[in-house]
């Protein structure tokens, strides 16, 4: 037996030494994979070519092996064994199995497989803990896992919603884990505590090579607290779901941490990745990214809030309602200007926009994610008190009001429309405020985004236009009213001018209607055919 045993290391060794490739990425017509502890590995799996992965040489102060497999989008089922069964396999982009060691064992072996049509790209890892080392979904009760170290991702428009099973404390081989169930005690798993951590990919960028290459900084703890985020702490006594801002198209990876104070030991979660979008589906596709624009007319922006929450439209047909509902208000407002000039009026909605974004882009910063804006009445309280604050401050010098508004609101404006062909952050100021009114649930989302290359480039070009265009309107505006007469005031008051002018010439301009007429008949006169002048009687013979 020991024999047989040598001569399969044996080939096993002359196959590595053949093909370097081998080590890397895997071969479609060898079924058998092999790994070593904390190294990645490439593979291809195809639907009629399932593979079993193995790892040797398990060192004896290993108690527990967490195996991770990742794709782009494509679901990948990991198993213990051939027989597919919920309580001892995994399917999905980014999947992973806990595997208790028994004493003296130093081979682990695994099952993978896809139901994909097309062949899926992997990569996968499996990483060793020892006895100290908290097991991730070790006191699992939701999931169909018994120890389950996956984070399990939903997400919509408004927000993407992270869960994961709680931890149980480290122990040895052969030893009954400790129980879950018990009452608290820093013996128990209610010592432990539970770091969540964001990590962004690079704007614009769904390729797979960069989606996996950063993945493996994401996987083990050193690396994650090396180039993540921590977004927050939990106890064991929280509840294990943390919510996030949507950001459509922008791809994001989070992990979970747990650490147990006692013996200062850590362990990972398996991570998991979004783009907020999908790569097969015509709505909501990658592929074609719509970002919101209207929402500084307020018609269209209550509008919008109030048939969202009451109708289940489809988000073209609100795009579309929104619009027609904007262009009402902003007819109105010009009418409204034009026939009665109420300058009060007409600078208190200038003024109520301005506040919008300036409340707006206040949390955005950080301030936004502060605990006591949770609560969905100091959050708007708050928010209504400094979008009336800008027309208060502003209100004994409207001029400088609606130009500060007019640069700052236009600029802007191109940013969102820059956001819609290239992504950037910038659009999440307004799009967050929309989905907080929309989404009750909103609030306990945390509403971090990326800051990357595209951003500081898009902010520059904002900050440039708003500056330039305040400072062209002031050039322009010097010397002349503060705000001219409305212009209908100026038509009546051009009307009785000519009326009682008989020395103006439009005193005898004829009235509208007439001239329409003369222009009617100059018109019909240009195609009808010319008369010949002359004698027209014919010759008598």
């Amino acid at each position: 037996m020991q024999v047989l045993w040598l001569l399969i290391l044996a080939v096993l060794v002359a196959q590595r030494g053949t093909t370097s490739v081998a080590e890397v990425f895997g071969n479609a017509s060898t079924g058998l994979l092999e790994f070593s502890v904390g190294k990645f590995r490439y593979f291809e799996l195809n639907r009629l070519f399932p593979k079993e992965a193995i790892l040797h040489h398990i060192s004896t102060n290993v108690t527990f092996l967490l195996f991770q497999i990742h794709s782009q989008y494509q679901n990948t089922t990991l198993s213990f064994s051939k027989t597919i069964l919920p309580n001892t396999s995994g399917t999905g982009s980014d999947r992973g199995l806990v595997f208790i060691l028994r004493p003296e064992q130093t081979v682990c072996t695994w099952h993978l497989e896809t139901l994909e049509e097309k062949p899926v790209y992997n990569m996968a890892i499996p990483l060793s803990y020892s006895e100290r080392d908290p097991v991730p979904g070790g006191c699992n009760l939701e999931f169909d896992l018994d120890i389950d170290p996956n984070i399990y991702l939903e997400y919509n428009f408004f927000e993407m919603r992270i869960k994961f099973a709680p931890a149980n404390v480290g122990f040895a081989r052969g030893v009954v884990p400790p129980p879950c169930d018990t009452e608290e005690g820093q013996d128990f798993r209610w010592r432990l505590q539970y770091d969540v951590y964001q990590y962004f990919l690079p704007e614009n960028d769904l390729t797979e090579d960069a989606l996996l290459q950063h993945l493996q900084r994401m996987a083990q703890v050193p690396q994650v607290r090396a180039n993540a985020v921590k977004v927050v702490t939990l106890t064991a006594n929280d509840k294990t779901e943390v919510s996030f801002s949507s950001l459509l198209g922008q791809g994001v990876i989070y992990n979970v941490i747990v650490w147990d104070p006692f013996f200062n030991t850590y362990a990972a979660y398996v991570p998991v990745h979004t783009y907020a979008c999908s790569f097969e589906a015509v709505e909501g596709s990658c592929a074609s990214l719509e970002l919101f624009f209207i929402g500084f007319i307020f018609l269209g922006f209550f509008f919008y809030i109030l048939i969202a929450r009451l109708t289940s439209m489809k988000y073209d047909v609100l795009l579309i309602l929104t619009a027609l509902a904007g262009s009402i208000g902003g007819v109105f407002l010009v009418a409204t200007w034009w026939r009665f000039g109420v300058l009060m009026f007409c600078m208190l909605c200038v003024g109520l926009v301005l506040g919008f974004l300036t409340s707006s882009m206040t949390f955005f910063t950080p301030l936004g994610n502060l605990k006591v804006f949770r609560d969905d009445g100091v959050f708007w309280m708050t928010f209504s008190c400094i979008a009336i604050l800008i027309p208060v401050v502003f209100m004994g010098c409207l001029r400088i009001l609606n130009i500060l508004t007019c640069g700052i609101i236009g600029s802007y404006s191109v940013v969102l429309a820059i956001g819609s062909y290239v992504f950037t952050s910038l659009s999440s100021i307004t799009v967050n405020v929309l989905r907080r009114a929309l989404d009750a649930n909103f609030n306990k989302a945390f509403t971090s985004v990326p800051f990357q290359t595209n951003d500081f480039v898009v902010l520059a070009i904002w900050g440039m236009l708003a500056v330039s265009g305040i400072t062209l309107q002031i050039r322009r505006e010097r010397g002349q009213p503060f705000f001219p007469p409305h212009p209908y005031k100026l038509w009546k008051q051009e009307r009785e001018r000519r009326v009682t002018n008989i020395l103006d010439p439009s005193h005898h301009i004829l009235p509208l209607r007439n001239r329409l007429w003369d222009q009617f008949t100059r018109i019909r006169e240009f195609f009808q055919k010319p008369q010949p002048a002359g004698e027209r009687t014919p010759l008598l013979l």
